[in-house]
């Protein structure tokens, strides 16, 4: 029997899952950690916190294996990483960090993300790192003389393990515009950056330079160093020399855990955040501000819509109202089709797919995000119609996303969800295909989401490595992991579509009210 690791940084939790190479769990482990709000609106962790989480979560792993099997866990045959995607971490020659790690929930480089777009012809998302290091040129960073390597959180902790500069294609693809056609990072493009930077001031190196090597998956992206064993299990239990997978993002551990990597297909993850992935069959035929255009992780175009809030608000209320998910959850399906007048503005942040940004220079710290209740004063306010309301809205900025997509066309044959919003079966996965018009599907396998999913990703690098497999990972995945799953789909119901659609109508009101009251919030 193998055993393959996968780590995943999520935004509220570190996961790490040991699986066989046929992707079977055979132990987990987890480290509960939240980001902090710095000034200026950026949104942070602490890179030893992610250390800590990390062996935290390996350790408790490790603990769990040992009870099943009386086994020390000594090796490993495969590893990968995995983390939210995107933002800033920035670090001169000798690895010292030179600014606080910016995370995808910072929505501060309007000025950066509109310039670029405009100047690529190609939408470049607030959360992008090549937003937020132009931002940073803009602003006239100090740091920026000293920068020798730029990467993401998982690029970090990759690094750590391995010693590898190198990235996941996917997750390369959210620090920089990928090239399908060369799988690396689009050259035009760099030398459009490169232009454009050099207009604000001379800077010691090109955006190429300073960027992680890309990697499809089923790579080689290094191996498992003496001293990543010692970091990783500080007991010296641990041997060196696993295979290291292509440290990829939650967006693409979330294709591979619900087999949505051929085109086509589709999921969304609905944790923290939320985000739409669809595998294209062909390309977009135009440019949208609001939808992500990334690669998976063997380099095909995706087109994702993204919501920097989903649960945060539904996990406030909760706790109000006493803590129990499932039963405030199914009361939820009591409640009116269009949540009777009730309607819920769950921002947290910023959020660009409906035009809220953050103002770096506002007196709370660039905190647009003004969680909001509002009603018709003929509402029925009811706890059902309010939890409803709540679990429509963890959708629907995604739903306004996808509704671009829909009007180019689109038509999806599905959709599989994944994510702490689907653990009581049957609501939130019914209101997700009532939001879609399309059949939801949940996996059993949902609820170990992308760390397993890196897990499956380590499987298929080990397999392509080791015997010289020239499978793709669609059919690594479709054959090997999936051939047996089992899950739930339900169907869309017209008086759910109906209702749906009635919501949005109210929700698209209600933001107008949220913008004021952030406004007024702010001062």
């Amino acid at each position: 029997m193998k055993k393959m690791l996968g780590i995943e940084f999520g935004s509220t939790r570190i996961k790490a899952v040991l699986a066989d190479e046929n992707g079977k769990v055979l132990a987990s482990g987890s480290y509960g950690w939240e980001n902090r709000l710095l000034s200026g609106g950026v949104w942070s962790y602490k890179l030893e916190d992610a250390l800590k989480g990390m062996q935290t979560a390996y350790a408790e792993l490790k603990a769990a294996y040992r009870k099943a099997t009386r086994k020390t866990l000594d090796s490993l045959d495969a590893i990968g990483i995995s983390g939210m995607m995107h933002g800033y971490l920035p670090f001169d020659a000798r690895g010292k960090q030179l600014a606080p790690f910016r995370t995808w929930r910072c929505t501060i480089t309007a000025e950066a993300s509109g310039k670029l777009t405009k100047a690529f012809d190609f939408t470049i998302p607030q959360r992008w790192s090549v937003a937020h290091l132009y931002q940073r040129v803009l602003d006239g960073g100090a740091e920026l003389k000293s920068l020798s390597f730029l990467t993401t959180l998982a690029g970090w902790i990759h690094y750590k393990l391995t010693g590898e500069k190198v990235l996941g294609l996917g997750e390369a693809s959210g620090m920089f515009p990928v090239d399908p056609a060369t799988r690396g990072y689009d050259a035009k493009m760099a030398r459009t950056f490169d232009r454009l930077a050099a207009k604000k001031g001379k800077l010691p190196w090109k955006v190429l330079d300073v960027l992680p090597r890309p990697f499809p998956a089923g790579e080689c992206a290094g191996t498992l160093t003496e001293a990543g064993a010692r970091l990783l299990d500080p007991s010296g239990d641990l041997a060196p020399g696993a295979l290291a997978a292509p440290p990829e993002g939650d967006v693409q551990t979330g294709m591979a855990a619900t087999n949505t990597v051929r085109p086509g297909t589709a999921n969304i993850s609905a944790g923290t955040s939320a985000f739409a992935v669809v595998a294209l069959a062909k390309p977009l035929a135009k440019r949208h501000p609001e939808i992500d255009v990334c690669v998976s992780p063997t380099g095909a175009q995706v087109a994702m819509s993204h919501a920097n809030t989903c649960t945060s608000d539904i996990n406030a209320w909760v706790a109000l109202l006493g803590g129990d998910y499932d039963r405030l959850f199914k009361e939820a399906l009591k409640g009116a089709p269009d949540c009777g007048g009730v309607v819920s503005v769950p921002f947290f942040g910023g959020e660009p797919v409906v035009g809220m940004t953050q103002d770096p220079g506002d007196k709370m710290g660039g905190c647009a995000g003004c969680p909001l209740v509002t009603r018709a004063p003929d509402a029925d306010f009811t706890l059902a119609n309010f939890m409803r309301a709540h679990i429509y809205s963890a959708f629907a900025a995604v739903r306004i996303g996808l509704g671009i997509l829909f009007d180019e066309g689109l038509k999806l044959k599905g959709i599989t969800g994944h994510g702490g919003i689907f653990k009581t079966p049957g609501v939130a996965q019914q209101i997700l295909a009532d939001a879609v018009n399309a059949p939801a599907t949940c996996l059993e396998t949902a609820g170990e989401g992308g760390a397993w999913g890196m897990a499956l990703l380590a499987a298929y690098a080990h397999a392509r490595q080791s015997a010289k497999a020239t499978c793709t990972l669609e059919d690594f995945l479709a054959k090997r992991i999936f051939a047996d799953a089992k899950g739930v789909t339900l169907k869309p119901t017209r008086t759910g579509v109906k209702g749906y659609a009635k919501y949005l109508e109210r929700f698209g009101a209600a933001l107008v009210a949220d913008a004021v009251a952030s406004k007024i919030h702010a001062l």
